[in-house]
């Protein structure tokens, strides 16, 4: 029979994906979940996130890049021709989306862990993960870039201490927790390995037991 026949490159890329996942320990132990970064603007889930993924040899998605795809728009523009509300509709449906196609590391917006489906999808089907920072370290960050539409108003500031201490509690029923502090993102990486490592070793005993 002719080979190219025979060849199916969903099963190509299939090997190629067992592949990449056995060359971390982690990656194999994630079995289909995925790893769900959680926090406010300026934790640094998306630099973290893909520097995570690298490591971990899994594929990475970012939910805002994803949802501006899918409106065929940026966020800013969703937010003011659309609304938030609008927005977050999207926001909830996109993450539903990708969570069914793990495993990856997915960076989430600040607000989506707010939805309530959206932490129940989370929990069946990844491992979700809160980069916590402080105020002055969020606050450096998203100065860099006017692209924040929460932000846009004369007290930024203000409004990142009201965000916190809105979302800080509900951040904190995340599955772990990572300080994302202002250090080389190499190290929070590593931060976040050791802590699934952990992780991973009690869900082992607990299984034995």
């Amino acid at each position: 029979m002719n080979n190219i026949s025979r060849f199916n490159p969903l099963d190509e890329a299939g090997e190629q994906t067992d592949s990449r996942r056995r060359g971390h320990p982690i990656s194999r132990q994630l079995g289909a979940r995925s790893i769900v970064l959680v926090g406010l603007m300026g934790a640094g889930k998306s630099t973290v996130g893909r520097r995570l993924a690298q490591t971990l040899k899994l594929p990475f998605r970012d939910a805002d890049h994803e949802i501006e795809a899918a409106a065929g728009m940026t966020i800013p523009d969703i937010f003011a021709i659309h609304g938030e509300e609008h927005f977050r509709d999207g926001e909830r449906r996109v993450i539903t989306r990708l969570l069914q196609e793990g495993p990856m590391v997915l960076a989430t917006g600040g607000g989506a862990f707010m939805n309530e489906e959206t932490r129940r999808n989370i929990t069946e089907h990844g491992i979700s993960i809160w980069l916590k920072a402080d105020l002055d370290v969020l606050m450096r960050r998203v100065r860099k870039r006017d692209t924040r539409p929460l932000l846009r108003n004369p007290d930024p500031e203000g409004t990142m201490r009201r965000l916190m201490e809105i979302r800080y509690p509900v951040y904190a029923l995340a599955d772990l927790t990572i300080d994302s502090h202002e250090a080389p993102h190499d190290r929070v990486v590593a931060d976040i390995i050791k802590t699934l490592g952990r992780r991973f070793d009690q869900e082992r005993q607990g299984s034995t037991e």
